[in-house]
């Protein structure tokens, strides 16, 4: 399974953007986003289940929304209000726990700059 993902780029402050990601193939566990800024860990942002419960950063929570779409195998991250500390390079990842799979897209660039 491969997960191409879209979407990111240079935003201001407040602003908002939407990230895309579709698997190549069906993803029977979880799926979502990660970002890893310059000098930091790679960090969970937020993922949702093919149930769909959600899980969220603190840092992230009540401004960012993940959507899951399982027929299309796709996972989508909506960004509002965007804060310069939300800069990185964000990352779709699913995981699939039962099979011990996980998969890693090639990650996209998101700057949060005035």
């Amino acid at each position: 399974v491969q997960l191409q993902a879209s979407g990111g780029g240079l935003v201001q402050p407040g602003g908002s953007q939407r990230l895309s990601c579709a698997a190549s193939g069906s993803i029977f566990g979880i799926m979502g986003w990660y970002r890893q800024a310059p000098g930091k860990q790679r960090e969970l942002v937020a993922t949702m289940t093919s149930g769909g419960w959600t899980k969220y950063a603190d840092s992230v929570k009540g401004r960012f929304t993940v959507s899951r779409d399982n027929a299309k195998n796709t996972v989508n991250l909506q960004m509002n209000s965007l804060k310069p500390d939300d800069t990185a390079v964000y990352y779709c990842n699913a995981n699939d726990p039962i099979r011990g799979l996980e998969y890693w897209g090639q990650g996209t660039q998101v700057t949060v700059s005035s």
